[in-house]
C-alpha cells in the first residue's frame, strides 16, 4: 500500500476514529499523543490487524472474506513471504456487492454500509472508491472463509506432471494434444466451461453426488486416497492412486478433475468452479441483520429479581472479605488458591464455585490482594533458604469499602467483572480441579460479554437467557470472530449468563436497568475508563436504602430487615454473633459475645446507650440485664502491663487463680493481698485467663483500661488495579 495513500487517509479521520483505531489495535505511545506515524506503522501489523478483525460483527467479517475470496480469484494464492512487503491486491467494489448480494438492491446497501464501517475502523484500507484493498492479515486468514476450494487451473498447474494432465484429458473425452500446455488448457476450458461441467454433473453416480453436495456446503477437502506423491519427499507434484481409494464417488470423481489434489498427502480439494457448478451462482454468505428472537417467553419481576440477586451478593462479598481477613487464603505453588481455603469460605457463603467467582471480582477490583510471608530460616546454614509462601489478604482498599452503603460496595465489582479478561465460571480444563485465582487470561471474554448483552438488549423484558438457540447464533452474530464453534461456546455463553444473573444484570432472564448500563459503558469504552459514574446511580436506584435501625428481642436477637448501614453492622457484630443473612441479618446476642465487647473496650452503660440509639422501640429487659450482669463481673482482675502484674480488690479471687490448675503454666505468685505477678507476658496472661473462663481486663501503666484492638495485616494495594 503507497505510503502517500495512507497518510492521506488518515488526515481525513476525526480525532475519535483514531483514538477508536489505537483503542481497539491497543496502541502505546508512552504518554504522548499518537502521530500519524504511529497509526500508519500500527495498521501495517498482523497482530493488531487480528485484533480489529475480532471487533467485527457477521456481517463485516462476510465482507472481509469476500474481498480475500475475490482477490485469491484474480491474482492467484497469496505468498507467504513474510519478509516481502506485498503489493496492494485491489478487487472492484462492484464485484463485491454482486458476490454478496447479487442484483438485491436492500442487500447491496446493507453491503455497501458493511463497506463504509470497514473503512471507518480501518480494515478497508485507502485509497476508498472503486476499488477495495485489505491488509495482508486478510488474505492470509480468511480467503478460505467461503467455504470454496482454489481454481481448476491453480491445482492442476501446481500439483500434476504432464502424465496426469494428458490422462485427465483423455478421461474428458479429449483427442490427445500436441504438449502439456495445450493440454492443461484443454482441461481447464473443460471445467470451467459452465455447460460441459452442468452436462458431466449431470452423468455422475449417486455416491459421487452425495460427496459433491458435503463438499460443495460444508467444505473445499476430504481425506481420499486418489492421489500419491509423484517422486521423492518434498515433490509437490501427484499422480494417480494405481488401486482404488475405498470411496467409489470420489474415483469417479478424480478421474475426471472434479477432484483435484490438496497439497498434502491423501487429502483431494473440489475445485471452486464445480462447487459453483452445484450451487447453481456464485454468492457468498451475506447476513446482514442478527437472529430475531422469535416465541420467547415474557419476563416478569425482573427489577425485583436483580434485586434480591444483588442484596444476596452484597452480604456474600462482605462475609467473604471478612473471612479473608479473619483467616488469609493460602496460595498454591502452581498458582491460586488452595482448595480447601475455597472449600472453607463456601460453607459460610455459597457453593464453592460462586465462591470462586467471588475472589477473582474481589482481586481484580483491588480488595484482595496478594502478600509474602517469609519462612523459617533451615536450621543448617548451608541448606537453600525455602522462598517466601504467598496468602491471599484484604488490601487498604476494603477498609474504605467497608465504609460504604451496599450500593456503593458493589460499584467496583461490577467495574471489574465488565472488563475481566476470564470468564470465572468457566473452567477450561474438565479434568482438573477449578481453582481460585489460577491467574487465566481470556482475551476474548469481554468481547464475549459485549456480544451476550446487545443480544439480551435486542429481546427487551424476554426471557432471552433461557432461550439457547436464540442466544448462541444471536450472540456469535456481533463477534464471530471472538466466540468459539460448537460446545466450547455454548459452555462460555451459558457460564457468562450465570455470572450476569449473581450479579443482577439479568433478572428472569431479561436484561435489567444495570445491564444496560454496563453494555453502555463495553460500547462507548467508558468500560476501561471511568465507570463509576454511570454505575453508582443505577446501583442505588436499584438497593433499597441501608437500615439504620435494629428490632431487640426477649431471646436475645438482633434482626435488622435489609442491609445493615456499615456502623451498624460493626456494633452489632462487636455485641453478637451474625447467624444468618438475606433479606434480613440476624445476631444472637450471649454472655461470651457481651464480654467480647467489653474486652474491646465497650462500658456496659455507654454500650447500652449506642444499642438504644439504633434500636426499634425499648430495649428488652432481658438484653439490658445480660450486659448489666457481664459488666459486673468483667474488669475485677486487672493484668498491668509492667511486669505483668494482675491486681483485684477480690482477694478470694485472687487466691483462687493461684491454684487454678488451668493456669498453672502461668507460674502465678500472691505477692500481697490484692497482687499477682505472672511468669508470663501480658498478652499470654490475658488470654490464659479468658481460656480459664475469667474476664480480664488490661490495663495500662497509668491505670486506665486499654482498648483492644485485633491486630490487621493488609496486603498493599495493587497499582494499576481499580479499587
Amino acid at each position: 500500500m503507497p505510503r502517500d495513500a495512507l497518510m492521506d487517509w488518515l488526515t481525513t479521520r476525526a480525532p475519535e476514529q483514531l483514538a477508536l483505531v489505537a483503542d481497539r489495535g491497543a496502541l502505546r505511545t508512552r504518554g504522548r499523543e499518537p502521530s500519524l506515524e504511529d497509526y500508519a506503522h500500527l495498521l501495517k501489523q498482523d497482530h493488531v490487524v487480528a485484533r480489529l478483525v475480532g471487533f467485527c460483527t457477521l456481517p463485516e467479517l462476510q465482507v472481509l472474506r469476500a474481498i480475500a475470496w475475490l482477490a485469491a480469484q484474480r491474482y492467484g494464492p497469496f505468498p507467504d513471504d513474510y519478509w516481502r512487503t506485498p503489493d496492494p491486491r485491489p478487487v472492484p467494489r462492484a464485484e463485491v456487492l454482486t458476490l454478496l448480494a447479487g442484483q438485491d438492491q436492500d442487500l447491496r446497501a446493507e453491503a455497501n454500509a458493511a463497506l463504509e464501517r470497514l473503512a471507518d475502523q480501518a480494515l478497508l484500507q485507502p485509497p476508498h472508491g472503486e476499488q477495495c484493498t485489505v491488509a495482508p492479515y486478510v488474505h492470509r486468514n480468511l480467503a478460505d472463509g467461503m467455504g470454496l476450494g482454489r481454481s481448476v487451473a491453480y491445482l492442476v498447474a501446481r500439483y500434476f506432471n504432464a502424465p496426469e494432465v494428458h490422462r485427465l484429458a483423455t478421461a474428458l473425452g479429449m483427442d490427445k494434444a500436441p504438449s502439456r500446455e495445450a493440454a492443461e488448457r484443454d482441461v481447464v476450458a473443460y471445467l470451467t466451461d459452465p455447460a460441459r461441467l452442468r452436462a458431466l454433473l449431470d452423468r455422475a453416480p449417486a455416491s459421487a453426488t452425495e460427496l459433491l453436495e458435503r463438499l460443495t456446503y460444508e467444505g473445499p477437502r476430504v481425506e481420499a486416497h486418489c492421489f500419491n506423491l509423484a517422486g521423492s519427499y518434498g515433490s509437490n507434484k501427484y499422480a494417480f492412486f494405481a488401486g482404488e481409494s475405498g470411496h467409489a464417488g470420489a474415483d469417479w470423481l478424480a478421474a475426471r478433475g472434479l477432484l483435484l489434489p490438496a497439497g498434502m498427502p491423501h487429502m483431494a480439494e473440489l475445485p471452486a468452479e464445480v462447487a459453483i457448478a452445484v450451487r447453481g451462482e456464485l454468492r457468498a454468505a451475506f447476513t446482514p441483520y442478527p437472529p430475531e428472537p422469535h416465541d420467547l417467553e415474557r419476563a416478569e419481576g425482573v427489577e425485583p429479581a436483580a434485586a434480591a440477586a444483588m442484596g444476596t451478593l452484597t452480604w456474600q462479598l462482605e462475609r467473604l472479605l471478612a473471612g479473608c481477613a479473619e483467616q488469609p487464603l493460602t496460595v498454591r505453588k502452581s498458582g491460586g488458591v488452595a482448595v480447601r481455603d475455597t472449600k472453607r469460605l463456601a460453607k459460610e457463603i455459597a457453593d464453592p464455585e460462586t465462591v470462586r467467582f467471588l475472589l477473582e471480582l474481589c482481586f481484580r477490583a483491588g480488595l484482595l490482594g496478594l502478600l509474602a510471608e517469609p519462612t523459617e530460616p533451615p536450621a543448617n546454614r548451608r541448606a537453600k533458604v525455602p522462598p517466601p509462601t504467598q496468602v491471599v489478604l484484604p488490601t487498604r482498599a476494603y477498609d474504605r469499602w467497608l465504609a460504604r452503603t451496599p450500593a456503593q460496595r458493589l460499584v467496583p465489582i461490577l467495574a471489574a467483572w465488565a472488563v475481566c479478561r476470564d470468564i470465572p465460571l468457566w473452567w477450561p480444563h474438565p479434568e482438573q480441579t477449578p481453582v481460585a485465582l489460577a491467574g487465566l487470561d481470556d482475551p476474548d471474554a469481554v468481547s464475549l460479554r459485549y456480544a451476550l448483552l446487545e443480544a439480551l438488549a435486542a429481546a427487551p423484558s424476554l426471557r432471552a437467557a433461557d432461550a439457547t438457540p436464540y442466544l448462541v447464533p444471536a450472540t456469535t452474530w456481533h463477534r464471530p470472530a471472538r466466540i468459539p464453534h460448537g460446545a466450547a461456546g455454548v459452555q462460555r455463553i451459558e457460564s457468562t449468563l450465570r455470572e450476569a444473573a449473581l450479579l443482577g444484570v439479568i433478572g428472569q432472564g431479561a436484561l435489567t436497568r444495570l445491564g444496560h448500563t454496563v453494555l453502555d459503558l463495553l460500547r462507548t469504552g467508558e468500560a476501561w475508563k471511568a465507570p463509576d459514574a454511570a454505575l453508582a446511580p443505577v446501583l442505588t436506584g436499584m438497593l433499597p436504602a441501608p437500615r439504620t435501625t435494629a428490632r431487640f428481642q426477649t431471646d436475645l436477637t438482633a434482626v435488622v430487615s435489609g442491609a445493615p448501614e456499615a456502623n451498624l453492622a460493626a456494633l452489632l457484630n462487636t455485641v453478637g454473633v451474625r447467624e444468618s443473612e438475606g433479606h434480613a441479618v440476624v445476631w444472637r446476642i450471649s454472655h461470651a459475645s457481651v464480654r467480647h465487647a467489653l474486652d474491646s473496650g465497650h462500658q456496659p452503660d455507654t454500650l447500652l446507650d449506642q444499642l438504644r440509639a439504633v434500636a426499634e422501640g425499648d430495649l428488652p429487659q432481658p438484653l439490658e440485664y445480660l450486659i448489666k450482669d457481664v459488666g459486673r463481673t468483667h474488669g475485677r482482675m486487672r493484668v498491668v502491663r509492667s511486669g505483668c502484674c494482675i491486681r483485684s480488690d477480690d482477694e478470694a479471687l485472687l487466691a483462687e487463680l493461684v491454684h487454678a490448675k488451668p493456669l498453672r503454666a502461668l507460674g502465678l505468685r500472691l505477692i500481697a493481698p490484692t497482687v499477682l505477678i505472672s511468669a508470663s507476658p501480658e498478652r499470654e496472661t490475658v488470654t490464659a485467663l479468658r481460656a480459664a473462663g475469667y474476664a480480664p481486663a488490661l490495663e495500662a501503666e497509668t491505670g486506665a483500661t486499654l482498648v483492644e484492638q485485633p491486630a490487621t495485616r493488609r496486603a498493599p494495594d495493587p497499582r494499576g488495579r481499580r479499587r
